[in-house]
């Protein structure tokens, strides 16, 4: 939704009272999942305030659209770099909506150093263009891929037992090199161990010998919703397949850009990469009621 300009109703903010209050279960920290209920359409701000918000959408820095379902639950994933203010907007129709002030926790992120990758995966050589091509285009269509059933909600578990050996949103850096921060959860387990599905859901991706995430299997489990699982020995599961949380869907591996045996563990809402172990309290998560102010009519381009 884009628009030039903000109108008042009244010329100024109604209060509080006059608005329904949305409530947000989870922790509201970077690279968390959030439980939104009672919402009816939901736009996430980035590094935006209610000033600026009203004042120009110029100063509206970044947006994410959450899909809501029709019991007013919707799934927003904060950003590894969430600004400390940001804004929830929920707009029940295309003309007038309520604005939610949160302010957004720090997370500590970590430097980790890993050395021993073989360079021309830290530096790929030009010949390696196309390959990386393919897969940069299979991961992204299978983004767009969504499964209209809500399967999450039938909760999430750990997909292989083993040692957090690298966290999301550490910064990486590869035999010295600085690469991008880490977008999910490593877990080291032996070469061989069964991966489970991690929730039920629809495979939208099986996909071989990728340049950095070697055999890959993508779940989508409805309302933009998907977990990643990179570096597998083999998958044993194939494009459209369902499966159920717990299915084995492959073993873990080291193919791709890994130096030992682990299981890359990745989650993405909404195309917003968060801490996938965020997924594990996703029907216990702790919820506050919000109340937002009303901002009147909104003009579309």
């Amino acid at each position: 939704m884009r628009f030039k300009a903000i109108c008042l109703i009244i010329g100024s903010w109604l209060t509080v009272n006059n608005c329904l209050a949305l409530e947000i279960c989870g922790d509201i920290k970077q690279g968390e999942l959030l439980l939104l209920k009672s919402a009816r359409n939901v736009v996430f701000y980035d590094n935006t305030q209610i000033a600026d918000f009203v004042a120009t959408e110029q100063n509206i820095k970044s947006k994410t659209e959450c899909m809501v379902a029709s019991d007013g639950q919707a799934l927003l994933a904060l950003p590894r770099n969430a600004a400390k203010k940001s804004l929830i907007a929920d707009y029940p129709g295309t003309d007038y909506g309520t604005i939610y002030e949160i302010d957004i926790a720090p997370s500590k992120w970590d430097i980790q150093h890993i050395k021993g990758v073989a360079q021309h995966k830290v530096t790929p050589y030009k010949r390696h263009e196309k390959e990386i091509s393919r897969e940069l285009n299979d991961v992204r269509t299978a983004l767009t891929k969504e499964s209209f059933e809500e399967f999450w909600r039938e909760g999430f578990t750990m997909p292989v037992n083993g040692r957090i050996s690298g966290n999301f949103g550490n910064q990486r850096i590869y035999n010295g090199i600085p690469k991008n921060p880490h977008s999910g959860t490593d877990i080291a387990a032996p070469e061989g161990t069964p991966v489970k599905a991690s929730g039920s859901g629809k495979v939208v991706l099986s996909g071989k010998n990728y340049f950095y995430t070697g055999n890959m299997v993508i779940i989508s489990h409805g309302q933009s919703l998907y977990t990643i699982y990179a570096h597998l020995k083999e998958a044993t599961v194939k494009d459209g397949d369902i499966v159920k949380k717990g299915d084995i869907i492959g073993y873990v591996g080291k193919t791709g850009r890994a130096t030992g045996a682990h299981l890359h563990w990745g989650a993405v809402a909404g195309g917003v990469r968060f801490r996938p172990q965020s997924l594990l309290d996703i029907n216990e998560k702790k919820c506050r009621h919000f109340d937002g102010v009303y901002i009147g009519s909104l003009v579309e381009d």
